[in-house]
């Protein structure tokens, strides 16, 4: 994976190392409460609203290829009722853990003496950057693996009305009249009947028929 441009070490998920240093079995303990950045969770699903507390236990280990960071996300996700699609809140606890390798070093924690330019990247490794690391990518990672893809109110809500859309939970005894569809169309009919009835009552009696002449001479 190519270096990212310089992180900025004012944003609260980049992380400084250089107090825990590059001595392997090194350790360092941080806590850190930070605001939520936008799009934290599954978007249009559940989430941590952006700006919401997100409280961070953080274990830094220098290890010989870089260090390695173990923490605990916490925080209050919301979201909506896949059911009935009120609104959900659930409280966030995720484990995480990702190593951040140093840019001179090799496989096996050696420091190189030159970088290879046709040796590929490997995307799915993160470094250290002048001794800085960005925890958000892994952060987001934790958060979006631990949230329900369909989160519920809870476990046995019913849903809606398939029919009228009222929530069902608020109405146990909700239900609508079921009608037979083999009697649908005699019903229609019988209605059209009578429509038929109130408009010949509505224009008074037909016009009779009309006489024969030649019965009148």
């Amino acid at each position: 994976m190519a270096l990212n441009a310089r992180l900025d070490h004012r944003n609260p998920l980049v992380f400084d190392t250089h107090e825990l240093g590059r001595r392997p079995g090194a350790l360092q303990r941080l806590s850190r409460e930070i605001e939520a950045p936008a799009d934290f969770g599954i978007q249009g699903v559940i989430g941590v609203p952006e700006g919401a507390p997100v409280k961070l236990d953080l274990r830094l280990e220098s290890v010989m290829e870089g260090v390695l960071v173990t923490g605990t996300a916490r925080a209050l996700a919301e979201g909506e009722c896949v059911r009935c699609l009120e609104p959900v809140e659930q409280q966030l606890e995720t484990d995480f853990q990702e190593l951040f390798s140093y840019p001179d070093a090799d496989d096996r924690g050696r420091v190189k003496a030159e970088p290879a330019d046709d040796a590929e990247d490997d995307e799915d490794t993160l470094f250290i950057e002048d001794g800085l690391f960005d925890l958000e990518p892994v952060l987001r990672d934790a958060v979006v693996l631990a949230l329900p893809m369909q989160p519920v109110c809870q476990d046995d809500c019913p849903g809606l009305c398939s029919q009228c859309g009222a929530r069902l939970a608020d109405d146990p005894d909700h239900h609508h009249d079921a009608v037979d569809i083999r009697w649908a169309a005699l019903q229609g009919l019988a209605g059209s009947l009578e429509d038929g009835e109130k408009d010949e009552l509505a224009g008074g009696a037909l016009p009779s028929a009309p006489v024969d002449e030649k019965q009148e001479k």
